[in-house]
């Protein structure tokens, strides 16, 4: 599309609100380009076929009234219900691509701000007629499990960019930025590649993963460079009940050659885990000062098989722990009972893993810890495989080994060195580098060199 043609949809870097304009071109044009200048915006909404093309110097700003983001039914930290409408959404669409050199920026502060403040005074009810809103929208709203980021008080902040019941989609060169909550989700959704992309948050930003992979197959996740204030890269598949009777798994995931900084974790699985995730590879990937590089978690509850998962040649700087396989992750709950170190029943509730390889990885400078792969007693980690890698501590490390990852119930170990509980495993040329024990052994662990 020409440039003069976006000024017949009433599309101009003036100040004044283009969704309408832009969804209007978007629908009637195959590619509508938007030149140097910023352009303010509510939720959006991209058809099949289009492409959207942003300019070097092209700004997408969305504008931060929580009014214009009505109603939509989708899923919220791994649950279905009534949330906020994405600032980006792509639903029941395919072919869509959105390119180029500028930048989509989600205002996130006004989200982070109301999501900070519920926190710090423990809120725990609605208080803005939004929340009443959501509330009464999701009248089980406090029976759903939650991971953190609010659904306890119904301020359901919207994704940056949602991809939903979609297939062919590419998102790629772009920079996107300060997003009210996790920034792209993808979600019942097939063959989406994410390429060369900048994702760009505060680390203090709350609950703004970069990308997530939920329930979804066919992802390809490439040369991209992801800062931001909660996990990385993330594979999901649903949340307890709901996401168990779902059953959507999350298969054939590629991510290659990606920089993550800062996150809480680099590469991740979990902690929806409902349904299976099978099928990643990670590989030639830099996770650089992210709280833990290498990070799997789920808990009893959350459910699902998590299987056939290989990192290779991952390298990983100044973590707090390089490696986490953590199935106490302690987000979400206050039932004591979860954690228990007794063997438990087994049911749909209880997540397993296995057959997951680490090869070729490398962690140097380590604050916390040397890594750590804890299952549960009646559902241990099987066929854990790691070989010709290396975990190194820091030798002035200042940070708590119980600062490895967000677990609870667990005792405290006797070094910073590789825990290992409930897990079969396999130890292939593999260094740690530590003060004290290297190899910390604990309960019901099946060790072979």
């Amino acid at each position: 599309m020409a440039r003069a043609d976006i000024l017949s949809y009433g599309i101009a870097a003036d100040g004044r609100d283009v969704s309408a304009g832009l969804m209007e071109a978007l629908k009637y044009e195959r590619e509508v380009v938007l030149p140097s200048g910023i352009y303010s915006t509510g939720p959006l909404e991209i058809p099949s076929g289009a492409r959207l093309v942003l300019e070097k110097g092209a700004v997408l700003r969305f504008i931060p009234d929580f009014s214009l983001y009505q109603p939509v039914f989708t899923r919220w930290e791994g649950v279905k219900c009534w949330a906020m409408h994405p600032c980006v959404f792509i639903e029941n669409a395919n072919d869509v691509v959105i390119t180029g050199e500028g930048t989509i920026d989600g205002s996130g502060k006004a989200w982070w701000d109301i999501a900070m403040d519920r926190r710090r005074r423990k809120i725990t009810s609605p208080e803005m007629e939004i929340e009443k809103k959501f509330a009464a929208l999701n009248p089980d709203y406090r029976n759903q499990p939650g991971g953190g980021g609010g659904r306890d008080h119904q301020f359901l902040r919207p994704p940056l960019i949602q991809v939903k019941n979609s297939e062919d989609v590419t998102i790629e060169g772009i920079t996107i930025t300060q997003s009210p909550f996790w920034t792209v989700h993808l979600l019942f959704s097939e063959n989406v590649t994410v390429r060369n992309v900048n994702i760009k948050n505060p680390y203090d930003a709350p609950n703004t993963d970069g990308i997530d992979i939920e329930s979804s197959s066919n992802v390809r996740i490439l040369d991209s460079i992801v800062d931001v204030g909660d996990d990385g890269i993330a594979l999901k598949s649903g949340s307890g009940p709901d996401g168990i009777k779902d059953n959507i798994p999350t298969k054939n995931v590629l991510i290659k050659g990606c920089t993550v900084k800062a996150a809480h974790g680099g590469t991740v699985i979990g902690s929806e885990t409902a349904a299976e995730i099978s099928g990643l590879v990670a590989e030639d990937c830099l996770l650089d000062g992210t709280d833990r590089g290498i990070r799997i978690k789920s808990r009893r509850t959350r459910g699902g098989i998590i299987r056939d998962v290989v990192f290779r040649r991952i390298t990983m700087r100044n973590n707090l722990c390089p490696f986490v396989i953590n199935m106490y992750y302690r987000c979400g709950t206050d039932d004591m009972s979860l954690f228990s170190l007794d063997s438990m029943p087994v049911n749909d509730g209880t997540p397993s893993l296995c057959n997951i390889t680490v090869e070729d990885c490398h962690a140097e400078g380590s604050r916390s810890s040397a890594g750590m792969a804890v299952g549960l007693p009646e559902s241990p980690v099987r066929n854990l495989v790691i070989r010709n890698s290396s975990f190194a501590v820091t030798p002035d490390a200042d940070r708590p080994v119980d600062e490895s990852d967000m677990y609870l119930g667990l005792p405290e170990p006797h070094s910073r060195g590789f825990r290992i509980r409930n897990a079969e495993l396999t130890l292939d040329n593999v260094e740690v580098v530590c003060e004290g024990e290297k190899i910390i052994i604990e309960d019901g662990v099946n060790l072979s060199h």
